[in-house]
């Protein structure tokens, strides 16, 4: 069966969903999501960290530097509104190693460019905001991050835009193009007048299906957790990071004190075998042997890969794992830890051309499409924002 729509939209994650309600608040009729899930929430958006962060790390001119700062205060205005879990409990940035304390006056100044708030702190300010952390000289105090419920936050923005007349087709798979406007999907073709693809993890390959951002790649990375245990969670206040590696566009393992009071330890960056590999190798495919193969050939050009990959990797074990997390817990232990399934995948878009890991979002218009590529941290927390200027760039 065929059906109609004036705008559709590939994926009902974070960036589908507030692109479609920035499109319905600006008056915009007739938009439709597909969703090749049974619910919002199954993969990226409903598995990453629950951090809204406060646009500390982004290089200035980026759209991540453009859209944190105001994507933060609008997510927690969102929050309150709805009267969804939000808890503004700040972070502090610690470096890891001696010598790595330089680079906070470079975060301090990312952070001040963006409009962010932070304050270099010392020793005895740090100890008070967390009194186990490791006892630097120097850290970076950010007090506008927070944490919240994802999936809470995903289920509110879903059920107000079914209210206002959006219509989100679940279980519903983009599968190609026919014509310039009719998109084939697994319930029927469906005419548009404009597409915005959001499809996350499968973006590049509904962009493909354009004809466009054939430069790019995307390579999974696997983000796994432990947990500190119920009688150790008081160790960690509020969420403590370790100074990043700026040349990747990781974060490192670190500490978030969920809505929850759960103590997460993590996420690791580890190559991964497939999309939506949660478990070991459970999403090996043909695709698996092109992933294996572009992890090999950026392995032997792209020095800031192949240092990242090959400490990443390590991270499989829990004592590698301890040792980095003691960098910014010093008291911590062994037996203060334990598993938790919480597992997560980063669709990280590599340039081809160039062989070097993407840091921004990529936004590629082709006509009356739009493709949203590499929508990787912090996309939940920009998404408020950024959906303003994926619409203007739309209707343009």
């Amino acid at each position: 069966m065929e059906s109609g729509c004036e705008i559709l939209i590939v994926g009902a994650g974070i960036t589908g969903l507030a692109a479609a309600r920035e499109l319905s608040r600006r008056g915009y009729k007739g938009i439709t999501i597909i969703e090749k899930e049974e619910s919002t929430g199954a993969h990226a958006s409903g598995r990453n960290s629950g951090v809204l962060h406060a646009g500390i790390y982004y290089a200035s001119g980026s759209n991540k530097a453009a859209y944190c700062v105001k994507g933060g205060r609008l997510m927690k205005e969102f929050c309150r509104e709805k009267g969804l879990t939000l808890v503004e409990n700040g972070k502090v940035i610690v470096p890891g190693s001696p010598d790595k304390d330089y680079l906070l006056d470079e975060l301090k100044l990312r952070a001040d460019s963006a409009g962010a708030r932070s304050e270099i702190i010392d020793r005895r300010e740090l100890l008070k905001l967390e009194p186990h952390a490791a006892p630097v000289e120097r850290a970076l105090h950010s007090p506008d991050t927070a944490v919240i419920d994802p999936k809470e936050i995903l289920v509110a923005l879903r059920n107000e835009l079914e209210s206002s007349g959006v219509t989100i087709k679940f279980g519903t798979a983009f599968s190609g193009l026919k014509g310039s406007q009719t998109a084939a999907t697994s319930s029927g073709d469906i005419t548009f007048s404009k597409f915005i693809n959001a499809a996350g993890a499968y973006a590049d390959r509904v962009a493909s299906a354009f004809g466009v951002g054939g430069q790019y790649k995307t390579l999974p990375f696997k983000g796994t957790y432990k947990k500190l245990i119920k009688e150790r969670a008081w160790l960690v206040k509020a969420n403590i990071y370790p100074v990043p590696d700026l040349g990747n566009p990781f974060l490192g393992v670190h500490f978030t004190k969920s809505v929850h009071g759960d103590v997460y330890i993590g996420p690791t960056a580890i190559p991964a075998f497939g999309r939506e590999e949660y478990g070991v190798l459970d999403d090996l495919s043909a695709e698996s042997f092109s992933i294996l193969l572009r992890d090999g050939i950026l392995l032997l050009v792209n020095p800031d890969f192949r240092r990242a990959a090959l400490t990443e990797i390590k991270k499989y074990s829990t004592d590698v794992l301890l040792k980095e997390a003691r960098g910014l817990l010093p008291e911590l232990s062994k037996s203060d830890i334990e598993d938790t399934p919480k597992c997560g995948i980063r669709p990280q878009l590599v340039d081809w051309r160039t062989k070097k890991l993407v840091n921004d979002f990529v936004l590629v218009r082709d006509g009356d499409s739009l493709h949203v590529l590499n929508a990787i941290s912090p996309a939940f927390t920009c998404s408020l924002a950024f959906a303003g200027h994926v619409a203007d760039t739309l209707l343009a």
